[in-house]
This record gives structure tokens, sequence and C-alpha cells, in this order.
């Protein structure tokens, strides 16, 4: 069994895990120059509290699994849920969302545990806009990472790249090269409305620019780089690299191909990233709750999905406008990214 049909019939078949709120980084889209309050280390779920949730995913049909943050690689023994979970029957797919500081000393491990592919992510080629943009650590780690990533053999590596006018976005070019040359998978995402001060570029202008370097062919399926997931992917003519659009705010069809749910450090499953709803599997995991009370609330969450976030526009106002409480006012290192 594969997938899980929602009310929509979209099939759910992706499991987000966000293992830890803590980064070594403070980007500005997501986190004040001072961090953000943490989630107690005792009400973060434990490694065999996660194992017992994907348990319950895979038992259901849910058979990728992403580890994000925060920054995943922060937390102590990442390897260790890594081999846990890679072991889990069922689950296909083990991946990872990194900022890729920390790959170059620990890529060779991941994949020894067990671990699939890596997805980096990098909004700048310039050292100086580097830290700028993420106020601390050094450009040059994570190139030395996504270079250690793929010669531990964690491919496809993916780098994701959000755009912000005024920025960066006079790197968007830079970033298309690198797919001519090298095999680098660039994807371009939208900037999602959590923090005010900063404009997100839009795809469709994102694509503009790319063309000025020629004619941006789709990639067929079945490369081993389109996937499923939220991504269109395109190719420059000769180009060993993708270059992918994800286009949360401004493409009508977005929702259409959702494929996930998250759960949060906090053993909290979100059906949306942009939805206050919350199903609580943490109190039940510490209270013994059998897998098939885990299996119920997973299946609770899937029929609970919306057909389509709440941005209007690409605007996150109507949410503020209503009052509502969710990933507004949570920062996306509280949720997975």
């Amino acid at each position: 069994m594969s997938g899980i049909l929602d009310s929509f019939g979209r099939s759910i078949d992706y499991l987000r895990i966000s293992v830890t709120d803590r980064c070594n980084l403070r980007c500005i889209y997501c986190m004040p120059p001072g961090g953000v309050p943490l989630i107690p280390q005792s009400e973060i779920l434990s490694y065999e509290e996660i194992r017992a949730v994907v348990r319950a995913a895979a038992g259901v049909g849910i058979n990728r699994i992403r580890l994000t943050g925060g920054e995943p690689l922060v937390r102590a023994e990442l390897p260790r849920l890594i081999k846990m979970l890679s072991e889990t029957e069922g689950i296909e797919e083990l991946s990872l969302t990194t900022n890729g500081t920390f790959l170059k000393r620990s890529a060779p491990e991941l994949r020894q545990a067990g671990l699939t592919r890596v997805n980096v992510s990098l909004d700048t080629l310039k050292a100086d806009k580097f830290r700028d943009i993420t106020r601390l650590g050094e450009l040059g780690d994570v190139l030395e990472g996504i270079e250690a990533a793929r010669d531990a053999g964690l491919n496809p590596v993916k780098t994701n790249v959000v755009i912000m006018r005024g920025m960066n976005d006079e790197e968007i070019l830079d970033f298309a090269r690198m797919t001519l040359t090298e095999e680098w998978h660039v994807r371009f995402i939208e900037l999602m409305p959590f923090s005010g001060g900063v404009e997100f570029v839009p795809s469709a202008e994102l694509r503009e620019h790319v063309g000025l370097l020629g004619r941006l062919e789709p990639c067929p399926d079945g490369t081993g780089i389109t996937g499923n997931g939220p991504a269109s992917y395109y190719r420059l003519a000769g180009a060993r690299g993708t270059i992918g659009f994800i286009s949360p705010r401004t493409e009508p069809s977005f929702c259409s191909r959702c494929n996930r749910i998250r759960l949060s450090p906090d053993g909290r499953l979100r059906p949306c990233l942009l939805s206050e709803d919350e199903i609580d599997l943490k109190t039940p995991l510490r209270n013994s709750a059998p897998p098939a009370e885990l299996e119920r609330l997973i299946l609770k969450a899937v029929a609970s999905k919306q057909e389509h976030h709440d941005l209007e526009g690409g605007d996150a106002a109507p949410l503020r406008a209503r009052g509502r409480r969710g990933a507004m006012n949570r920062k996306m290192s509280q949720i997975g990214g």
C-alpha cells in the first residue's frame, strides 16, 4: 500500500519530520537576530517516539520521510535516528533538508546510516551576502558540504534557493549558470509570508530571468530528479543540472499536487503548513497508545487536509485578519521547513 487518499483524491505518501527547533544560523526570513524561544527539551519527541510515529505512518501507506529542523544536524546522534527509520518496513526513501554547514563532516556517516539524499538551503553564492542573510556561518562550509554529500552518494543533491527582492535577486542567473557547467539541481522557492520586510519574487519573473540563458525544456518524469513533489523541473539546453520552481504563492494549482503532512519537534501533526490545525501525537505517545491509535490520528490528519491554503494572491493578510493563530504566528524553525 502506498499513499493515503485525502478528501480531494490526493495521494498523501510523504511525512516531513522536524527533529529540532534549534539552528546554528539566523536566516533573516526564518528567525530574528536573537533567535526564538526554544521548545524545552523535555517536550521534544525522542528518537524512539519519532520511530513509533513513522512505523504507524508506514502502516497506513506513507513511504517517504524527510527530516528537517531548525537545522537537523545540530541534534545529537542524528545518524542513530536515521538508522532506526531506514530499517522501518515500508519506508522507501529517507531524505534530509539542511543548511549544509555540518555536511562536510557528517555526510559519510549519514549515508552509511541509511540516508538516501539531501537538499541544501543556499540563498547566495557570495560570501559577504551569505553572512548578511544567515547572520552567522561561512559560505565555504556549505559549498564544501555539498561536495561532501555528492562524494558520499547522497544524490541527487538539490539546492534550495529563496529569492528575495533587493537582497539576492541579482544572483538568479548565477545560480542558473551553475546547472550548465556542473551537476547542480537548483530549486527556486517563493518566499513564504512568515516575516515582514522581505519581498518575494514570483516564479514567473524568475523563469523570465532564467530564460535569458536559453530555452527551458521540461524535465520528463523518471529522471530521478522530478519526483512527485511541489517543484516543476526544467533543463537548459546542454545543461548537466536542472532548474526547479516551487510556487506556493502564485501557482493556482499548487495545492492540487500536495502529498504531505508535517510533524513538529513537539509532536504536533500539521496537515498543512499554512493552517492552524494540529493533531497532538505526543500525549498519546507518552500515554503508551497502541500503534492502531497513532494510525487513526494520522488518518484523521490526512482527512482534515484542506483543498488549498488560505493565501489570497500570495498575501498572508487574510489569515491575520481572521485572527488565526497558525503558521503566521510560528517561525519556520518551530514547524519544520
